[in-house]
């Protein structure tokens, strides 16, 4: 008998009268959210826009749930097209089943067109949204659990899982909880990242890289525990493969760029810069002129208070200037009637 485990949810969608509520899409787009809030501090901190990394995620995200279908449906194919299944399913993405491989790659075109469109580089761009992508990963895992989908086999472990749905040949059990290793794997690579490119200052997309080998590493081991059914070549599961391969060529990518393009890239949008100067200057200017308006408002009082001091003493002023100015005409006048009289005389 079990002493604990993780229960799963009876059900994994909730109706708001006509109005389906699933929480594997839930998971889904709050990673969403959660990427691209971190995506847009990372790009910001870089010398970015804020926004820009919104306004790709635009483009970048249907790519991705699409390609992530794609990846699934084609890989498990014999879920949908084999007899008695019902092709239609192959659409009813809410259900489950997204193949990150195909995610990521459908993802990297649609944020190359953005990114294009936008003018920004597409490699400093993977670097922002990287830590983002794989916080995205680890909150979305549990849109599994919702589901009670991708356990890995029997245990009696404390932290296993409880199977109780009897669907598409399920056994009522307790299981390892291989959405919650991915889920705590995806963190750590999100930490990962975010050390390693403060620490050694990731540039032209090996931040990117970094996260896409780490997570592969994680994913080979964590395939090794599934148990739900999956193409097997030369005794090992196709995402075994598929993560070993990838995994390779995210390390030789790291090795080559560091060799060609050390560092990282010095302007990440062109135009920021100078839009944020814009602003400080037009800021400037108001303040500055806010001041000369406060200086001419008080020369303008000072002008008035002296005018007005000036209008009140200057009629005492001028009485005393016209006074003098008649005596002296007086005696002038006399004493040229004085000359005059003399001359006569003489």
């Amino acid at each position: 008998m079990e002493l604990a485990f993780i229960p799963s949810p009876s059900r994994g969608v909730l109706h708001l009268g006509p109005v389906p509520l699933r929480g594997y899409a839930f998971c889904i787009i709050i990673g969403v959210f959660v990427a691209v809030w971190l995506g847009n501090k990372r790009w910001v901190a870089r010398g970015g826009r804020p926004g820009t990394v919104a306004d790709i995620a635009v483009w970048a995200v249907p790519f991705g749930l699409i390609g992530g279908r794609l990846y699934h449906v084609i890989t498990d194919y014999q879920l949908y097209f084999s007899e008695g299944r019902d092709w239609v399913d192959a659409f009813k993405i809410w259900e489950g089943g997204l193949g990150i491989w195909g995610a990521i790659a459908f993802g990297a075109v649609g944020a190359w067109i953005g990114a294009r469109r936008r003018g920004v580089p597409m490699p400093a761009y993977a670097d922002a949204v990287a830590p983002g992508i794989a916080l995205a990963q680890a909150i979305g895992r549990w849109g599994n659990w919702f589901n009670q989908e991708l356990y890995g086999k029997a245990t009696d472990l404390p932290w296993a899982v409880e199977i109780t749905s009897t669907a598409d040949g399920r056994v009522p059990g307790t299981y390892h909880p291989t959405f919650l290793y991915e889920s705590l794997w995806c963190i750590g690579v999100a930490l990962l990242v975010i050390w390693a490119d403060r620490r050694f200052k990731l540039g032209h997309g090996r931040a990117f890289a970094l996260y896409v080998a780490a997570y592969c590493a994680g994913r080979f081991w964590i395939e090794y525990v599934r148990v739900d059914d999956a193409h097997h070549i030369l005794g090992l599961r196709l995402n075994n493969w598929t993560a070993l391969f990838v995994f390779l060529l995210a390390v030789l990518y790291i090795v080559l760029s560091a060799r060609k393009r050390p560092g990282r890239e010095a302007v990440v949008e062109p135009g920021a810069e100078t839009a944020a100067g814009d602003s400080g200057s037009a800021a400037d200017k108001d303040v500055k002129g806010t001041k000369d308006a406060e200086d001419a408002e008080g020369a303008e009082d000072g002008a008035e208070k002296t005018d007005a001091s000036g209008a009140t003493e200057a009629p005492e002023d001028t009485s005393g200037a016209d006074e003098a100015d008649a005596a002296d005409a007086a005696k002038d006048a006399e004493g040229v009637t004085n000359g005059a009289d003399s001359a006569k005389k003489g």
